[in-house]
């Protein structure tokens, strides 16, 4: 499944025109960006909990020359599922 088929679904589901759908969709997306971004989390009911996890700066390797790099810390997106989402796909 991929953002077409979310789009159709809601489309389907609500009625209107495609291009009401995909601006919903695109709005749903953009706002869990922008709540990421400023450091917040995102908690869907049933579904699960979107958040930005910093990450430790660290020495890696480039895979090529084996030379040592510097890798800044950086914050990165995470997802929890909730319990009911695990117990669905189970």
């Amino acid at each position: 499944m991929n953002k077409h088929s979310i789009v159709e679904i809601v489309h389907e589901k609500m009625g209107g025109t495609k291009v009401s759908a995909e601006q919903t969709v695109e709005t749903i997306i953009a706002s869990i960006i922008e709540t990421l971004k400023k450091g917040e989390e995102v908690s869907i009911s049933g579904l699960g909990i979107f958040s930005a996890k910093l990450r430790a700066a660290r020495t890696a390797r480039n895979p090529r020359t084996g030379e040592p790099i510097q890798v800044p810390e950086m914050r990165v997106p995470k997802f929890r599922a909730s319990k009911a989402l695990k117990d669905t796909v189970r």
